[in-house]
């Protein structure tokens, strides 16, 4: 089973100024994406830049185990020979997706209308993670799924036989959900409708016409519409994944509190249900200087100069944007931490049901480094002490959470004491080449 049986703990110190070339490894939503696309699609699909964590391995693994011949043929070069939309085999054995929300919620959608059996577990932390949220509208498809109280892994999912077209209004923002269902849709007949009231990430959108799906946007009264037409038949692409805006945040938020930092993040994906963050650090009154947009495998993207100027103010963040930033939130209360004043977020209640409870965990972990912090079930309100303002010193646990590892690690670099995780091995899911990028770039991390 994927997980980290013996953990890691790392100790983050003050560090002189960050300098030089931050390479992000490739996006993780769209990587999840390529290989499942791939694996539905008729022919070879060529992906450049996959991102290697283990969150995207285990999800090879599984298509793997759906009959799809997935081949590593160098670092980031990989390629998926498809079986087509229907065309999954049933695993002979549990699939195990590890840390990963996205992999196993998509991989569910993805088989829960094609007649078979297939159960799914994961590490510690996904096993907490709720799926009703998915398996609820798989089963307006005719899926069947049975776990554990709570609608918990492990879990078996039994696919439709004879499935059938849906309309669903998804009751929380979620790409994940949204995206498990346009997957079932694939093999449904007729046509599928999910309306979202609030825009979340459009990879999936994106990515499915790109491989020949029918399949329409349209603004309503209700939200977003997504139409699309089922039994089509995909067809391999050439991938090319851009660098992940997610995990650029960390190198990009430590540049922005270590003083004298300057540092460049070429690449990194502009899709705009993705850069709240951005957008955020600006209007706290970072520098960051957005050079040669351009596309790349039909995402936006841009390279970031990004250079500390110690006048960072707290904001208010509008609830609306949360979709764009969901994951990025830990990084920017380790920011807001740092800048004058108090910054609030609403409208975050989807951290709680994510790795952790990522309110929590950041609540706890600043008010150890000294940081006053409020928070409600929907809201993280940070008192910022400005720059050299954090005092550190504390142990902060991650609770098998990526993110959480890699935030406390950032505010280490700034805080006057340095700051401990309890476990960073977590981070290998989503950025395993974290701790020698940021040495690199000259923060003062080490192992404990």
């Amino acid at each position: 089973m994927s997980g980290h049986d013996t953990p890691i703990p790392m100790t983050a110190s003050q560090s002189g100024p960050l300098s030089g070339v931050a390479e992000i490894p490739g996006d993780k939503s769209i990587s999840h994406r390529s290989l499942i696309l791939g694996a539905l699609s008729v022919g070879e699909t060529k992906i450049t830049g996959l991102l290697e964590g283990e969150d995207v391995l285990d999800t090879a693994r599984a298509m793997r185990a759906f009959g799809a011949e997935v081949t590593q043929h160098g670092t980031g070069r990989w390629s998926v020979h498809g079986v087509g939309v229907g065309g999954f085999s049933e695993p002979a054995d549990v699939i195990d997706c590890g840390n990963s929300g996205t992999g196993v919620r998509l991989i569910m959608g993805a088989m829960a209308t094609t007649a078979m059996t297939a159960t799914f577990t994961g590490d510690a932390s996904l096993r907490k993670r709720p799926m009703g949220r998915v398996t609820d509208p798989l089963a307006l498809f005719g899926a069947q799924a049975y776990g554990r109280k709570g609608g918990r892994l492990p879990m078996t999912v039994v696919g439709a036989a004879d499935p059938r077209p849906v309309r669903y209004t998804t009751p929380v923002p979620s790409a994940q959900v949204k995206s498990a269902i346009l997957l079932a849709a694939l093999n449904a007949p007729g046509e599928t409708v999910v309306i979202e009231r609030e825009p979340t990430r459009d990879h999936s959108e994106r990515m499915l016409r790109g491989f020949g799906a029918r399949l329409s946007v349209e603004r309503t009264a209700e939200g977003n519409q997504i139409t699309l037409l089922g039994r089509p038949e995909l067809v391999a692409q050439t991938v090319a994944v851009p660098r992940d805006p997610s995990s650029a945040a960390f190198p990009v938020c430590a540049a922005l509190i270590v003083p004298g930092s300057d540092i460049t993040v070429p690449g990194v994906s502009q899709n705009p249900t993705r850069n709240g963050l951005y957008t955020t650090l600006v209007e706290m009154g970072a520098d960051i200087a957005f050079e040669n947009p351009r596309e790349e495998g039909g995402e936006p993207v841009a390279d970031l100069r990004v250079r500390f100027t110690g006048a960072l103010k707290g904001i208010s963040v509008p609830p609306e944007r949360a979709a764009s930033m969901i994951d990025e939130y830990p990084v920017l209360s380790v920011v807001a931490a740092c800048a004058e004043g108090t910054t609030v977020m609403r409208g975050v209640k989807e951290l709680r049901v994510k790795e952790s409870d990522r309110i929590d965990a950041m609540a706890r972990g600043l008010e150890a480094c000294g940081v006053r912090v409020e928070e409600d079930e929907d809201t993280l309100i940070v008192h910022g002490l400005g720059a050299g303002g954090v005092l550190g010193g504390a142990t902060c646990a991650v609770h098998l959470d990526h993110r959480i590892a890699m935030s406390f690690l950032v505010l280490g670099l700034a805080a006057r004491k340095p700051i401990t995780v309890d476990d960073g091995a977590p981070i290998a899911t989503s950025f395993p080449i974290f701790e020698g990028l940021m040495q690199r770039l000259g923060a003062s991390l080490r192992r404990a």
